[in-house]
């Protein structure tokens, strides 16, 4: 069932854990296709923040402590949605002046969140820009998390559950549970193939060559490292 969108439109600390490093995943320049990370270059305590364009305009996440209102304005008039991965600070930290500039519902997991207006259920279609996405309920690094799916593109938000070169979600922080982790990238490459041609990620950069290695690669890691 779609999602039924009306118009549809300080001190750094990280909220990722990838294997091969203890820091921050800085965000990095990307613009593929309709979607563009408007975080790009910030230095602050942010998420990556996904601006995807087409017949429906969605965020997908805010960001924190950047103009990511300005930074839509350069490629869009208005916004028809927000959609989140997650609800950890990072994520959400702009939301309310987003809600506010462009008068957007806000859609997750989880209506009971504050800053949340709809529910998009586990298994659900959503669109974002041009395509449909699945909304996969992927628990472990905070109980609302969702990555989504758009199997026709080969398209896959994976918010804080996988990063580039086998990196995945933190589970020290509260509601994190690694055997929950685990079993969410099981999930997420099971359900995805070796046709994924795009993975973006909620920190570091996008991957666009052989990113379903990359989910294979988080898949052992987080069983293993």
């Amino acid at each position: 069932m779609r999602c039924p969108f009306t118009g549809f439109g300080g001190e750094l600390k990280r909220l990722v854990q990838p294997v091969w490093s203890d820091t921050h995943i800085p965000s990095v320049p990307l613009d593929v296709g309709m979607i563009t990370n408007l975080a790009a270059g910030q230095q602050v305590f942010t998420s990556n923040v996904f601006l995807v364009t087409g017949e429906r305009t969605v965020l997908v996440d805010v960001g924190n402590d950047f103009d990511v209102c300005s930074a839509a304005r350069e490629h869009v008039d208005e916004i028809d949605a927000v959609v989140l991965t997650h609800t950890h600070p990072d994520h959400v930290g702009n939301l309310d002046t987003v809600v506010s500039e462009f008068d957007v519902d806000v859609w997750g997991f989880d209506p009971d969140v504050s800053g949340v207006d709809h529910a998009i259920e586990d298994g659900e279609d959503v669109q974002l820009g041009d395509d449909v996405y699945t909304a996969l309920h992927t628990p472990g690094h905070k109980n609302d998390h969702l990555c989504l799916y758009a199997r026709a593109p080969g398209i896959l938000i994976a918010g804080d559950l996988i990063f580039a070169n086998g990196g995945f979600g933190r589970t020290d922080l509260e509601e994190g549970d690694r055997q929950q982790l685990l079993e969410s990238i099981d999930r997420v490459r099971e359900t995805v193939d070796d046709t994924l041609g795009e993975l973006h990620c909620g920190h570091g950069p996008s991957v666009t060559n052989q990113p379903f290695d990359h989910v294979e690669l988080a898949a052992q890691a987080a069983r293993f490292g």
